[in-house]
């Protein structure tokens, strides 16, 4: 699990529900029509804005923004050179058992295409179409969140209208005037959070994690095309270890 997400959740959560508790107490803050103002009202405009199928997955996508997959570049380099320097010496047919046993998906795709006879460019070519959609995909899928952030905060508002309308309404009735002002208040707040604790930040952490996933199927691509192509094994280290923060550069050959 990524500990900084689960830092952060819990760092956020604590401090507010604390600032509740001494305050007036949680129960002040929770109204059921702000609720379903705010988390009704703005899931329900998600589901026209979204194919439901897209919408259906949102509760996987938070699990993969607390917890992703682990990418290990370096490793992945390692794996890369191992695979150049045997091509070098046996030729690229000997890497047919290596591509059988990979257990990265889109290395031992690259690696099948390779050992099959494919040229580099049609390779090269095939992998950045898959890059390209991947990516597509997952900007599809973080810019739910994204959009939920919106309409939380636009359903908030909505709600505060309502609550207002509902206070001047009933400004002869001193009773009535206290339920209607929590409405307003709480539907802002509601949005807010929903906005800044929960949409947000996962729209944010989804689009890293494409980051991270691009920079290594790039990285594979680079490394299979060269494997292709002949590439001298120190030369290609030193093309991948590009694809590393400077003081992560360690090379497998000094």
């Amino acid at each position: 699990m990524d500990i900084g997400s689960l830092v952060g959740n819990l760092l956020v959560w604590a401090l507010i529900m604390s600032a509740m508790v001494l305050g007036v107490g949680v129960g002040a803050y929770i109204d059921v029509p702000s609720v379903l103002i705010v988390v009704g009202g703005s899931l329900g405009a998600l589901l026209i804005s979204y194919d439901i199928s897209h919408v259906k997955k949102m509760g996987k996508l938070i699990m993969i923004s607390i917890k992703p997959t682990k990418i290990e570049v370096d490793k992945l380099i390692k794996i890369i050179i191992e695979l150049a320097i045997k091509a070098r010496r046996d030729g690229i047919i000997s890497l047919e058992a290596d591509a059988n046993n990979e257990e990265n998906f889109f290395l031992k795709k690259g690696l099948m295409m390779a050992v099959d006879g494919s040229e580099p460019d049609v390779v090269k070519n095939l992998m950045e179409v898959e890059i390209e959609q991947l990516s597509n995909r997952h900007k599809t899928n973080s810019s739910i969140f994204g959009t939920w952030s919106g309409l939380a905060g636009a359903f908030g508002l909505i709600g505060t209208l309502i609550g207002l309308i509902a206070m001047l309404v009933n400004m002869s009735d001193p009773a009535a005037i206290g339920p209607s002002m929590a409405v307003a208040l709480l539907t802002t707040m509601y949005g807010a959070m929903i906005a800044n604790m929960v949409a947000g930040p996962i729209e944010t952490i989804l689009n890293v994690r494409d980051a991270e996933e691009i920079v290594a199927m790039s990285l594979i691509t680079e490394g299979v095309t060269s494997i292709q192509s002949g590439d001298n094994p120190r030369s290609l280290e030193q093309k991948l270890l590009a694809f590393l923060p400077p003081d992560k550069r360690i090379s497998q050959f000094e």
